[in-house]
């Protein structure tokens, strides 16, 4: 059961910090309570849905985890708040680019050092 919502707390917590970094534009000192309630819908949708079509496809490949993470950050991020900056889409791509390269880094590094000694 652990092996199954480890995963799951990882997809929102990183769909989450990408959002709100994002939103914030790096400034975490703007931040607010209502960012943070915002960033945290976007990760727990966006984490549910990657959770479930990663459960679909059966697969732990590092890479693909994170493309589909970001994707879904990216979706669920447009129809969540509207963008900050830039054109209509810009600030969801910009949170799924990042969620992405979150989810491939903290996720590699996890590997790393759970992989046996020797």
């Amino acid at each position: 059961m652990k092996d199954k919502i480890v995963p799951i707390i990882e997809y929102v917590a990183e769909s989450t910090a990408a959002c709100l970094m994002t939103m914030v534009q790096g400034n975490l000192l703007t931040m607010t309570l209502g960012h943070l309630l915002v960033a945290s819908q976007t990760g727990v949708i966006a984490g549910a849905c990657t959770a479930a079509a990663l459960f679909i496809s059966n697969t732990e490949k590092r890479w693909l985890v994170a493309m589909i993470l970001g994707l879904a950050t990216t979706v669920v991020d447009f129809y969540v708040h509207p963008g900050m900056f830039g054109a209509v889409a810009t600030e969801a791509i910009v949170t799924g680019i990042g969620a992405g390269l979150l989810s491939y880094v903290i996720g590699s590094g996890i590997g790393y050092f759970r992989r046996p000694a020797g």
